[in-house]
């Protein structure tokens, strides 16, 4: 399923494996922890249960053994909350049972952890101030990567089905689904005039396969074509990944019934026998694999600061703060707050382009918002915010609106660490017409050979034809006639994803959902051009 490899869509187990510590609410024995998972609804803001993990008795240090499958997307701010209880009685209502504690995070969080392993303090909320009261450990493991498997069978003294000849045989292979039907998944070519055919190798996903349960049943149909679609049935066999994964053996050779004919005779043994020949996985990486292998997501923002944005002081200007966020301001929250889960620091250059700078009113196009030249990070999305008011009171908007100096400000630090532990994702915030297209297009061609993506928004009324030239979904985008060797450019106009009655979080979620799409795609083209494989993920975690 497809979220953009991402467009992918992971599955993932939560494994609730330890709570460490936990306040001990039983007076003769120790508590019955019971872990509730709990969702946030992106419109609503609304917990949902999802699920609850099995109680285990008389222990503070609780192991949870059931895990739980979440889909997973990257360009999503997934919230969760953990809930804590000690279970007193058989009663599923928790108002029934002692509140341990809770916690609260992100599926991005969990995923973006080193090795996917995220260690959280547990709480109790005692009037305005919180209590810590122990530690919940929680590991995501992706349920199905993207590995693609090829097959070579042959079969012997099939069934003969055709009057003048022999058989013309194929075979058609099923998943079975959680409800007991099966779904169609892979059709072998004819094999004409034989009764010991050997197909052609083919390849298949494995979660096409089997959805990544290897032990899920595979339901595999022979049968003999025939020209006008009334093919006949000569039997079939049942199967797993699991055992074709034994490879070529005395497993993986099947026999062939027809339950029919098998009730009409006495005699009947098969209707012939199937063998797997050979067996090979090869397996694709996925760009969780990159992130539990330790790659870093470095997120910097370069902000707009030209004159045609207005006076910052007046409430026209598109940098104008009241207590509502403005539009510069929810976009790159909406962003930033979903990337900041895989940066493991937490500290993010945040630069200004287009305006006058103290003492000396010089025009800079890349300064940074800290006033820092030595040291342009801020800490979290909540110190660049502070950064870029501190900004607007100190320098002067004036113009043009180059792009080319943050392009290359960021491709110079992208262009020093090529071998796969680091990604840049630089989000530009404009109101207005690119000024100097001819030098940004070639810092584009030039950063689109780094591990580095960019990140339009335009704000505000402006016609922004211009900038759809950059995003290179239609045409690859060039410079001196060198093609740019990956599309590596998103643009959108914030407008189009403005709520109509009002709701900022969802205009900034349907803003982060379409612009961050494309990043893990852009992420994997680069890795698989230049031969990256991701480092191994560290042992996962044993209580």
């Amino acid at each position: 399923v497809t979220s953009a490899v991402f467009s992918l869509l992971l599955l993932f187990n939560c494994d609730f494996l330890s709570d460490r510590n936990l306040l001990d609410k039983d007076t003769f024995s120790k508590s019955d922890p019971l872990c509730v998972l709990y969702t946030q609804g992106v419109e609503t803001k609304q917990w949902r249960e999802f699920g609850r993990t099995e109680v285990i008795d008389n222990t503070l240090n609780p192991d949870f053994v059931r895990k739980y499958i979440l889909d997973y997307f990257f360009e999503e701010k997934q919230n969760l909350r953990f809930d804590l209880y000690d279970v007193d009685s058989k009663s599923p209502d928790l108002s029934k049972h002692d509140f341990l504690g809770q916690t609260f995070c992100t599926l991005g969080e969990i995923v973006g952890s080193p090795a996917s392993r995220l260690e959280k303090p547990l709480g109790l909320k005692q009037g305005r101030k919180w209590k810590k009261c122990g530690n919940i450990i929680l590991s995501a493991e992706e349920l199905s990567n993207c590995r693609f498997v090829t097959f070579n069978f042959c079969a012997n003294k099939l069934d003969k089905k055709d009057f003048f000849g022999k058989s013309d045989p194929f075979m058609v292979f099923y998943r079975s689904n959680e409800d007991g039907t099966f779904t169609i998944c892979h059709k072998t070519e004819v094999v004409k005039n034989t009764l010991n055919p050997v197909w052609q190798p083919f390849t298949i996903p494995v979660r096409a396969l089997c959805n990544g349960d290897y032990d899920r049943t595979i339901k595999v149909e022979v049968y003999d074509w025939d020209r006008d679609g009334s093919h006949d049935f000569i039997g079939d066999y049942t199967t797993s990944y699991r055992e074709l994964a034994r490879g070529q053996s005395q497993f993986n050779v099947y026999e062939v019934i027809n339950t029919k004919k098998k009730m009409k005779k006495k005699k009947y043994v098969n209707s012939g026998t199937v063998t797997l020949l050979s067996f090979s996985v090869e397996s694709e990486f996925t760009f969780l694999d990159y992130i539990k292998g330790g790659t870093q997501i470095n997120f910097t923002v370069a902000i707009d600061f030209t004159a045609s944005n207005g006076n910052p002081s007046q409430s026209t200007s598109l940098h104008y703060m009241n207590p509502q966020l403005n539009a510069y301001a929810m976009a790159l929250k909406a962003v930033g707050e979903i990337i900041q889960d895989y940066d493991s620091d937490k500290m993010f250059p945040a630069l200004g382009f287009g305006a006058k700078l103290p003492p000396d009113g010089r025009v800079s196009h890349e300064f940074p918002l800290n006033g820092n030249m030595e040291n342009p990070y801020c800490n979290g999305i909540e110190g660049i915010l502070e950064a870029y008011h501190q900004s607007l009171r100190t320098v002067q908007l004036y113009g043009p609106t180059n792009f080319a100096p943050v392009v290359n400000h960021v491709a110079r630090y992208a262009a020093a660490v090529q071998d796969g532990s680091q990604y840049f994702v630089l989000l530009i915030i404009t109101d207005g017409v690119i000024s100097d297209m001819a030098q940004t297009k070639e810092a584009i061609v030039n950063a689109a050979k780094l591990p580095m993506s960019i990140i339009i928004v335009g704000v505000g009324q402006a016609e922004f034809d211009a900038m759809v030239e950059l995003d290179g979904d239609d045409i690859r985008i060039s410079s001196r006639g060198k093609l740019a060797e990956r599309d590596i450019v998103q643009f959108v106009p914030f407008r189009d994803y403005m709520d109509r009655t009002g709701n900022h979080v969802l205009s900034m979620a349907r803003l982060a959902k379409d612009v961050l799409a494309e990043i893990p795609d852009q992420f994997i083209s680069y890795m698989k051009s230049r031969g990256i494989k991701p480092n191994p993920a560290p042992p996962p975690y044993t209580p």
